[in-house]
């Protein structure tokens, strides 16, 4: 069992020389293990336990009650295995709230409405302390790793995550356990409790680093059959104690392949197995560009490459991901693709943009 490094979020990302020097630690980790683990203070263990709590409850309900958890305007909610050449596991997704008078949802934006919850009120009072509790860890991560890829204030990267479009999954695997993919986006943080399973496949030199982000690339199944790999052991006990922090697709892009996404995958183990996924996301109408493109184009360098919408990566990714899903037929049968195109500026310029 390789052992990870494991490191202390401080409370506060201020910009001190404690603050770089952990930062550079854990570009370090990624670098060179592809993923750290971070540890939970006992009453955030408490939150994350309590949600993983829930999806436990939630999975164990009649098919017929968790397929009423389900919207055709967004994809949030209950989706059942599939067995598909894109195989997925039983899942419940909370992405962002959104109620239907709000003006985004009036508006026709793909993805927007409410979360379809289920009946049971401790589920949804559960999850959302949870999400509270990982956005605040997944904005200081953010941070500090701007701080640790030498950025001047450590911003960069938290510039286009304010409302940001965080979102979580619960998961049970199935016994056989799952194939290989990347985080979509940011910043990717498991949670899993024993009997574990979850496996992750560290950087190795020479490899192609697959662009997620470009519809012609897939990481589905990227070198899951080859080693090296490097199994995830949750700690003993009620946890969870640690998370596990990934970078995704956009860190990829978003560093010019400093940070190549890091794959991961389910190993077999005994069924059942409940996984929160918590993914720590840019605002959906965000514009992304590679960190020190804009300074680079203002000092006389190359031209500014085309920025990346991130509300398109997400819908494109997610109607790929899930072609039979209500959301996915209703994006398509009222046109909500081009809608994508009208957010992508506001008054002829990118509502929020990291260069």
């Amino acid at each position: 069992m390789t052992l990870l490094q494991t490191f202390r979020v401080p409370e506060l990302v201020t910009g001190t020389g404690y603050d770089s020097r952990l930062g550079r630690a854990m570009i370090r980790a990624w670098r060179v293990d592809g993923v750290f683990q971070i540890v939970l203070p006992a009453g955030r263990q408490t939150a994350v336990r309590d949600a993983l709590a829930a999806g436990r409850r939630f999975f164990a309900l009649p098919e017929s009650v968790k397929n009423r958890c389900v919207s055709d305007l967004s994809y949030s909610g209950y989706a059942a295995a599939t067995t598909a050449a894109e195989a997925l596991p039983e899942s419940f997704t909370v992405c962002k709230d959104v109620p239907l008078d709000d003006a985004r949802v009036l508006a026709r934006w793909p993805c927007h409405g409410p979360v379809p919850w289920p009946a049971d009120p401790e589920h949804r009072r559960a999850v959302n302390a949870c999400l509270a509790v990982l956005g605040s860890l997944g904005d200081r991560l953010l941070k500090l790793a701007a701080l640790g890829l030498g950025t001047a204030d450590g911003e960069e990267l938290t510039s286009c995550t304010f409302d940001g479009w965080h979102h979580a999954r619960l998961v049970r695997h199935p016994p056989a356990g799952t194939g290989a993919r990347t985080g979509h986006g940011l910043l990717m943080l498991t949670a899993q409790q024993r009997p574990g399973g979850l496996a992750v496949r560290p950087p190795v030199r020479g490899e192609k680093r697959y662009r997620n982000w470009l519809a012609e690339e897939s990481t589905t199944g990227m070198y899951e059959d080859e080693p090296p790999w490097t199994e995830v052991d949750p700690e003993p006990g009620p946890g969870p104690r640690t998370l596990t922090v990934l970078p995704g697709d956009l860190m990829q892009y978003l560093t010019h392949g400093t940070l190549p996404a890091t794959p991961y995958r389910m190993l077999p183990r005994a069924a059942g197995r409940i996984v929160l996924d918590y993914f720590h996301e840019p605002n959906f109408a965000a514009c992304l560009r590679p960190l020190g493109t804009a300074a680079a184009t203002a000092t006389g360098g190359a031209a500014s490459p085309p920025f990346l919408h991130y509300g398109s990566h997400f819908t494109h990714l997610f109607a790929r991901r899930h072609p039979d899903r209500g959301t996915t037929r209703r994006i398509i049968a009222e046109e909500r693709l081009a809608v994508l195109d009208d957010l992508r500026y506001t008054a002829g310029r990118p509502a929020f943009e990291v260069c």
